[in-house]
């Protein structure tokens, strides 16, 4: 099997061409979950299926998580498939359009090739579009219980549902703890991402990310967005912040042209395996 493994701030992904796959329309979930496997396939947080053809943008892409669901939107996933396109010369103008399930985004490649900036589009707290059940709201400052704990959250899309909670009692055993019973709570009828944030001060977050499908994560390039906004909707932000993860640090900014649009990026580290390389997966 051809793949391709990049990692941004410790966040995974492995890019599969549908051009070396030509009997595949897409890789089926058990496909997807053997691959991701971290003990009996390659192991990532999830694979990019593409380029593919879009009417829309220059390119398309499909994200799988590695339970074999599909992915609306990452960030760092779209980072990752940037630079993938970079190396492989498809790309020749510094910025170009990718198409996801959860919309167009815009990619710049940046430091020849070592930066990337995704701009990830616009967060909103409507009820309606993140989908959260119950009436149409915006859905900010409510209370939601995870193992007997109270915790008070915002709700938001980029694309993809984000539940975003502040703490002071940050750290990685708080995520992994209460991330997958908030995952999966009935009030997000498609599950969510899961976002525990601790202020630092105005301009410095600290964050710690359950991502659907996925489990405890290193880094998310739109769990850093919907983070910044609610922080600056709040006041506990100025809005553009940078954030600090276990794996390192992703600067988000909010543009002011385009209210809560935001634009995330980081740095796209070395590929942690060759470029090409050949591992075994189930045909399904």
């Amino acid at each position: 099997m051809r793949f391709h493994k990049y990692h941004a701030l410790g966040n995974d992904y492995i890019v599969l061409d549908p051009a070396d796959f030509p009997s595949w329309t897409r890789p089926t979930e058990a496909q997807v979950r053997v691959i991701c496997h971290r003990n009996f396939g390659v192991g990532s947080d999830g694979i990019l299926w593409g380029p593919l053809p879009s009417e829309r943008a220059d390119f398309g892409l499909r994200i799988f998580n590695p339970d074999g669901s599909e992915a609306e939107k990452s960030g760092n996933g779209l980072r990752i498939f940037s630079r993938y396109l970079f190396d492989q010369a498809r790309v020749t103008a510094q910025s170009f359009g990718v198409e996801t399930p959860g919309g167009v985004v815009r990619a710049e490649i940046r430091a020849g090739g070592g930066l990337i900036a995704v701009a990830m589009g616009s967060v909103s707290f409507d009820s309606r579009r993140i989908p959260i059940s119950g009436p149409a709201r915006e859905v900010v400052g409510e209370t939601i219980e995870a193992l007997g704990r109270s915790f008070t959250f915002s709700a938001a899309t980029i694309g993809n549902p984000h539940c975003v909670i502040q703490v002071e009692d940050l750290s990685p055993e708080l995520a992994r703890r209460y991330g997958p019973d908030i995952e999966v709570n009935p009030l997000f009828p498609n599950r969510t991402n899961v976002q525990f944030m601790r202020v630092l001060d105005r301009s410095t977050l600290q964050i710690e990310i359950w991502e659907r499908g996925a489990g405890y994560t290193l880094a998310s390039g739109t769990s850093s967005s919907a983070v910044d906004d609610d922080a600056s909707g709040s006041s506990s932000s100025s809005g553009g912040s940078a954030q600090h993860g276990t794996s390192g640090d992703t600067a988000s900014s909010a543009s002011e042209a385009a209210p809560r649009a935001n634009q995330a990026s980081a740095r796209v580290g070395s590929r942690s395996s060759a470029a090409l390389a050949s591992a075994t997966a189930g045909s399904g």
